[in-house]
């Protein structure tokens, strides 16, 4: 029985994510199948491309894309490709991890196909800070990973009528200058349990941490464009961006336009 280890998986690696027991990656699948096979951690699987089946003790489970299989850890089984592309997304959490969020994993099912919308929004917003890949992603992700691990232990079921006093702090953490935050460093910096600060952050900032300082960024963005004393470059790093590239990336998916388009239909 083969055991595959944190972010082993048969395929090729297209890109991958790494921080404290949290891994992302995107592979593409070439071979027919796969043999039986378990791996050391629980782990979601997104399939993005092509028609898989999963093959465990429960049964067959056909796989199309846009389906979210969650396998729990020594959880055996194999996936065959029916079809000539496949690719799918990946995230594994380690055990350690968990247990230093408090998480108890044994009470995860074995193995289960995930249908609720739920699980599929925010394993879609996971895969998004993935391929932004910002100075802000990984903390956005460590709190969406707690909210997709709450949604499945049905934790987080008592509903938030009123922001907390730290909300007011977190903003102006986020509105500040710092870039790397990590969430064990700003759990102790607002004296609060990272399980409560994912709770709450969605529901009261209506957005992931990644895309509030996003958008924080594109907001400073916007004056220094409608001035001619600043080149892009310029504005990108004093916006807080990390190269044009990701400036223009980041502005055009919010205007519609990139940021010298912007200037130009201004007049500028």
């Amino acid at each position: 029985m083969q055991i595959l280890t944190q972010n082993e998986y048969f395929g090729v690696q297209r890109r991958e994510l790494f921080h404290k027991g949290i891994s992302l990656s995107e592979y593409d699948y070439f071979d027919p199948g796969t043999p039986m096979h378990y791996h050391e951690n629980p782990y979601f699987m997104y399939v993005i491309a092509g028609n898989m089946v999963d093959v465990n003790k429960s049964g067959a489970s056909l796989l199309p894309p846009g389906s979210l299989m969650f396998l729990n850890w020594q959880e055996v089984h194999r996936t065959e490709k029916k079809s000539n592309r496949g690719r799918g997304f990946h995230l594994q959490i380690e055990r350690k991890w968990l247990e230093a969020q408090e998480i108890n994993a044994g009470l995860w099912e074995g193995s289960q196909v995930l249908n609720h919308p739920d699980f599929h929004l925010q394993l879609s917003k996971i895969h998004y800070e993935f391929r932004q890949a910002d100075n802000f992603s990984i903390l956005s992700i460590e709190l969406l990973v707690l909210e997709l691990c709450g949604l499945l232990t049905n934790k987080f079921i008592v509903p938030l009528k009123h922001p907390p006093l730290w909300m007011d702090q977190l903003k102006e953490i986020l509105h500040g200058s710092a870039e790397n935050l990590s969430l064990e460093e700003l759990s102790t910096e607002l004296g609060v349990h990272p399980v409560h600060i994912s709770r709450t952050v969605p529901v009261f900032l209506d957005s992931t941490l990644g895309e509030y300082r996003r958008k924080l960024r594109v907001s400073k963005a916007l004056p220094l464009l409608l001035s001619k004393e600043a080149s892009l470059a310029q504005i990108a790093f004093e916006s807080g961006f990390s190269d044009q590239s990701h400036f223009n990336r980041v502005f055009k998916f919010y205007y519609g336009k990139t940021p010298a388009r912007f200037r130009k239909q201004a007049g500028v």
